[in-house]
């Protein structure tokens, strides 16, 4: 959302994303990183925030690491809902029931999980040796697995 809001705001960053969306490809660390430190200069973050989605690789949360401790932010806690592979297929391939979307057939979404977990797998070690990974159930009914994260959030300072 940090990204799109740029691209629709057209500013300076967001004229940056746009040239990299336009030609299908994903912005560069460096830029997302740069979107980032814009959005966590606004007041309404200096309480805390919440990034869903990113970082997506080790390399990213090496990225955000250094932009955090030069804003002097300490990142407090890194959520990961765990969910086997075979309740992820169930849930996506309901959702396709339901809202129809061209990305959601069997095969897109078995290699969006693959992406995923290929992706994920050295992030999750990353913060776990760091002692900031939370795991929370995420096969539990969606009201459970909000319960969890609020009291999670809730905890921290």
């Amino acid at each position: 959302d940090i990204l799109r809001a740029q691209v629709e705001a057209g500013t300076p960053l967001g004229v940056r994303v746009r040239a990299y969306l336009d030609r299908g490809e994903l912005a560069p660390d460096s830029l997302v990183i740069d979107i980032i430190r814009h959005r966590l200069s606004d007041a309404d973050t200096l309480r805390g925030f919440i990034l869903d989605g990113f970082p997506r690789t080790v390399r990213q949360a090496q990225a955000l690491d250094a932009l955090l401790t030069e804003l002097d932010r300490p990142l407090d806690a890194v959520l990961y809902l765990q969910v086997d592979r075979q309740s992820l297929l169930d849930r996506l391939g309901h959702r396709a029931e339901i809202d129809q979307r061209s990305d959601d057939r069997p095969e897109v979404i078995a290699h969006r999980i693959d992406v995923f977990l290929n992706q994920t797998a050295p992030l999750i070690d990353y913060y776990r040796q760091q002692s900031k990974l939370r795991l929370i159930d995420g096969r539990q009914p969606a009201e459970q697995v909000a319960a969890a994260i609020d009291a999670l959030v809730g905890s921290l300072p």
